[in-house]
């Protein structure tokens, strides 16, 4: 235990001196483990179907059904936590939401019967509605924006490690008893509460952001340094009261010109919620990015509610066999979201206006063609390599789409464009359960055979998922123009 205590405190230290601080470090755990807390809920449903089914007398489509109803909750609750995110608290509007699921969790373990598991789940799916919105406004104000990439990628290795903690931990426990799985996932929501209420609440609009402690590592610092050294110019334009990302100073530099069309020149935080809707939906952008993690987020979500028993019947091993290896797929798809964010950054600071975009692009093309052996496979040696490399690009997309939209989109206004977002893709998202339910069971008639099938025409989205991205290269740095060109009203009037 000493030496297990020793390495942790050295681990910290190290993860510490990475993102710069001590502050830096406890805002992106618990926004980890914000994430993990939702991504271990849906885990543990597909982890405890078996056990769901014979206990409750349910099928594959109930399964999905349960999942599927708490993402469309979630989907409908998104866009008025949205507003909230950008009018309140968000910090006490965090840490309410968690508490109340972790209420809703042991509500859960207690359940009797089908419809009353269902109930729990509308709940469970309100309340979780919060943390896209309100996790994404809080990055772009605690956060600089050369740096979200790779602070989206710790972030969102939290929600990773959720899932795998409902597959393996949990999923293991309901062996024995999927009431006491959900009631052990319910305890870390209190503690998580308890440290998200005491968080300090950021300025709006980024201009403030955490900088990071002398004597920690300053990537954005070393960036500029690198940048002087080449004898580059680093200081921004003289009527900017704000700081100038990477991405604008390129678009600056190029001479690339906002949309005049679409340069706000009110005040967002008294948009309406249908004019919001109107402006993030004619980001061009925005709409191909929400499009393109809609089918990336359907595939993942029929992976996490079927993935365990479509290993244990495909590879021919046990519960805990197919346990230990969706654990290994995890690791991989934990590295993907650790390279890819720091890559998307890097290429950015590289004067690769489009590396964000780019990294995503490829990343989803290579995860459709690989998954294509993964599920054709029958030996779990033969197809483990193919599903660590697909489940590393799927999870590579994501952290460089993240931090690009904070790029297209007015600082006022991230909140609401994230609960749109949310309400279109976890829409899509939540279908996928249901669907991978219906088709294997009706479609293709159950089994291993009907799960294989299933997976196998579901790599459409994907395949859909990397053709959409690529044509966000063209459109990204206009709009990233455009994103720019908006300043609080306050801004314009000293400015002029």
């Amino acid at each position: 235990m000493r030496v297990l205590g020793r390495e942790a405190r050295r681990a910290q230290f190290r993860f510490q001196f990475q993102v710069g601080g001590g502050l830096r470090s406890q805002v992106i755990i618990l926004f980890a483990c914000v994430l993990g807390l939702s991504s271990a809920d849906t885990a543990t449903v597909g982890a405890s179907a078996l056990y769901l089914r014979h206990d409750l007398h349910i099928s594959n489509t109930d399964i999905g059904l349960l999942v599927a109803v708490s993402s469309l909750v979630a989907a409908s609750a998104s866009v008025p936590f949205g507003i909230l995110a950008d009018r309140t608290r968000r910090t006490w509007l965090l840490g309410g939401a968690v508490l109340t699921w972790g209420l809703a969790m042991i509500w859960s373990s207690t359940v009797s019967t089908f419809g009353g598991l269902l109930l729990t789940r509308l709940v469970l799916g309100m309340v979780t509605a919060a943390a896209g919105p309100v996790v994404a406004s809080l990055i772009g104000d605690y956060f600089r924006s050369a740096e979200r990439g790779r602070i989206y990628g710790y972030v969102l290795a939290g929600e990773l490690l959720g899932a795998g903690a409902g597959f393996a931990v949990t999923g293991d426990i309901a062996a024995l008893s999927w009431r006491v799985a959900f009631a052990i996932l319910s305890l870390p929501a209190f503690v998580l509460a308890w440290f998200v209420f005491r968080l300090p609440e950021p300025e709006r609009g980024a201009r403030s952001p955490l900088e990071p402690v002398p004597g920690t590592r300053d990537f954005v610092a070393e960036a500029e340094q690198a940048r002087a050294a080449a004898g580059e110019r680093v200081d921004q334009p003289a009527d900017q009261d704000e700081p100038e990302t990477d991405a604008q100073r390129l678009v600056r530099e190029r001479g690339i010109r906002p949309d005049p069309r679409l340069v706000l020149t009110g005040d967002a935080r008294k948009m309406g919620i249908v004019a919001a809707t109107r402006y993030v939906l004619s980001i061009r952008t925005n709409v191909i990015l929400i499009v393109a993690g809609a089918c990336g987020y359907y595939f993942l979500a029929g992976v996490q509610t079927f993935g365990v028993e479509f290993v244990r019947d495909q590879y021919s091993v046990g519960q805990v066999a197919a346990n230990f290896l969706m654990l290994l797929i995890g690791a991989g798809a934990l590295v993907g979201v650790l390279v890819s964010g720091r890559l998307g950054d890097s290429l950015l600071r590289r004067r690769v206006i489009n590396g964000r975009i780019l990294v995503s692009a490829c990343a989803a093309a290579v995860t459709a063609v690989v998954f294509i052996p993964a599920i054709v496979a029958r030996t779990a040696i033969g197809a483990l390599p193919f599903i660590v490399i697909a489940a590393f690009m799927l999870s590579a997309q994501n952290p460089p789409i993240d931090a690009a939209r904070l790029d297209i989109m007015p600082p006022l206004l991230w909140g609401r464009a994230e609960g749109i977002r949310t309400l279109l893709r976890t829409g899509a998202q939540a279908l996928a359960p249901l669907l991978f339910g219906v088709v294997s069971q009706y479609v293709f008639g159950g089994g291993r055979s009907g799960l294989q099938w299933t997976f196998v025409v579901m790599l459409v989205p994907l395949f859909a998922d990397a053709l959409i991205l690529f044509l966000a290269l063209r459109s990204y740095p206009r709009d990233v123009a455009t994103a720019a060109a908006a300043r609080p009203p306050e801004h314009r009037v000293e400015a002029a």
